[in-house]
């Protein structure tokens, strides 16, 4: 995931491309075959970054450097910062960094944060115990770099058990010598609230077992392994002297669980102050699963297959998946994983009678309705939600919008859907708790109605289902969407209307919310003219 700039491909082009946002401009150059970003302010001031190394770069790149300080001669202020724009390269463009998540309107760029204080963690392979320590203090513990995670309900969490206090502070102490500390505290929990605050404050790349993904990152002991590989052999269960992991029932777990728990370290993510879950859920107070991308392990352990399915039972963790491979999954290949375990409904006969669907629909088959694609995606696009359940399921029936089921029916109203679910799976559903998404008129369709009322994360899965389905009477109110309060919103507000409208429309979905406003009534006025 990170790679140092001197050896990778890199593919942004830095070749004199500008990109104004708010009021400021960057531009990109390279300098004797070094790659740089001139952030020109809107009071007039001027800093020149040196890029020191890329993240990502399958839908879009990241970069971090050092800051040039021309008063002398060129020389760096060393720290490597997080710099302010991100290249997208499913559509070779530039956008402001951080707008791949559900952050609020932006007031213009700046440089980020600090590189090894915030992305070193998840994007590298650091030693297992540094990314466990907050689990091992417990409640209340300091924030730090591997804190990066937002915490499952109680019931699906992972207990970390102190088997051996002795050992553990012996470690941690360890620790805080090689980050270039005398240890000062004696006591476990004050051990380990000092190992918190200095990886604050002096963790580095070199502190890293590797820069990037490395074996190290998923498969405990490959280091031992590849020195000794007849004696040691790598795992995903944790391998340690002083603690142990427990499953949510108290019990050892799984294979499939011990690689879920591998997946979800970094793939478990919320990453902003966005407070909205699904399942109705409040991030802080009721976490239910999230609505983007980066938090798929995290939602597959929310739901009931993840002691028995693994992740690498769909995905291959070491390349990418191809877009041929994942769409099979909707089909028989998908459901010959699925019957597995559930061996009733491995003819078509039995998943018929099950889903209401033919065997050769897309309602027959597992994905579309226990994973349907609800989930924000890094291309605009929509993704599988990975916590397996059912669309009808009584809360995401009740607190999301839109109904599961309206992601195929798009022009079928709240009340048939209903209806329907409740005479083919009987099941019962409150109207009033219904009313409170809807409205009390239940004959509006649900599509419609979430693009007029819906959650903003809601609003993206509506409108991309109406630009999907062609529902051409809703560009209106797809295209007032672009004036969502979050920029990520708009961009999938922005796709659609193109898509629905058969035109690449010139508005800017990161200019401010104001002249957005202006520019959507505009655009409508002039298509409305005969």
């Amino acid at each position: 995931m990170t790679r140092d700039v001197a050896h990778t491909d890199i593919g942004a082009p830095f070749m004199g491309e500008t990109f104004t946002f708010q009021g400021d401009t960057v531009h990109m150059r390279q300098v004797g075959g070094a790659r740089e970003l001139v952030l020109d302010k809107s009071d007039g001031s001027e800093s020149v970054c040196r890029v020191t190394k890329v993240i990502g770069g399958r839908f879009r790149e990241d970069f971090v450097g050092i800051e040039l300080d021309p008063s002398i001669d060129g020389r760096s202020r060393n720290e490597e910062r997080v710099l302010p724009i991100s290249y997208l390269l499913f559509n070779q463009s530039y956008r402001c960094k951080g707008y791949s998540v559900l952050v609020t309107e932006r007031n213009g760029l700046e440089r980020g944060q600090v590189w090894r204080q915030t992305c070193i963690f998840c994007h590298n392979t650091p030693p297992q115990l540094d990314g466990l320590l907050d689990e091992l203090y417990g409640p209340g513990s300091p924030s730090y770099q591997g804190s990066a995670s937002d915490d499952a309900p109680p019931g699906r969490r992972f207990r970390y058990v102190v088997t051996n206090e002795v050992a553990l502070r012996d470690a941690v102490a360890l620790e805080i010598q090689r980050l270039g500390a005398k240890p000062l505290a004696s006591e476990t929990l004050l051990l380990l609230r000092e190992a918190m605050l200095r990886t604050r404050k002096n963790y580095g790349e070199r502190h890293l077992v590797e820069l990037g993904i490395g074996c190290e990152a998923c498969h405990g002991g490959s280091r031992e392994h590849v020195m000794a590989p007849s004696q040691v052999k790598p795992s995903f269960a944790l391998q340690s002297a002083f603690v142990q992991v427990l499953g949510p029932d108290n019990k050892e777990p799984s294979q499939a669980l011990e690689i879920n728990r591998t997946c979800a370290k970094c793939h478990t993510v919320l990453f902003s102050h966005y407070p909205y879950t699904w399942e109705g859920g409040h991030r802080h107070t009721d976490p239910g699963g999230s609505p983007i991308n980066s938090g798929e392990a995290r939602d597959f352990l929310l739901g009931g297959c993840r002691t028995q399915l693994d992740c690498t039972k769909c995905h291959d963790p070491h390349s990418e998946d191809s877009r041929e491979h994942l769409d099979a999954l909707a089909g028989p290949a998908g459901d010959a994983i699925c019957t597995n375990c559930h061996r009733g409904l491995d003819n078509p006969v039995a998943a018929s009678a099950h889903s209401h669907h033919a065997p050769d629909n897309a309602g027959g088959h597992c994905l579309n309705c226990h994973m349907p694609k609800k989930n924000m995606g890094l291309a605009y696009q929509l993704t599988r939600y990975h916590r397996i359940g059912s669309p009808t399921d009584r809360d995401r029936v009740e607190r999301d919008r839109p109904l599961e089921c309206a992601l195929c029916h798009s022009t079928m109203s709240v009340e048939q859907i209903l209806s329907t679910m409740e005479r083919w799976w009987n099941k019962r559903y409150s109207r009033k708790n219904i009313a409170h998404l809807y409205g009390r008129d239940l004959s509006v369709d649900a599509i419609q109605a979430t693009l007029v009322a819906g959650l903003p994360h809601e609003q993206a899965v509506a409108v991309s289902i109406a630009a999907e389905s062609g529902r051409h009477d809703l560009l209106p109110l797809v295209a007032r969407v672009m004036t969502n309060d979050y920029p990520l919103v708009r961009y999938f507000a922005k796709k659609s209307t193109e898509q629905l409208s058969g035109t690449q429309i010139s508005i800017d979905a990161a200019a401010p919310k104001s002249r957005i406003d202006e520019q959507v009534s505009k655009w409508l006025a002039e298509r409305a003219k005969p």
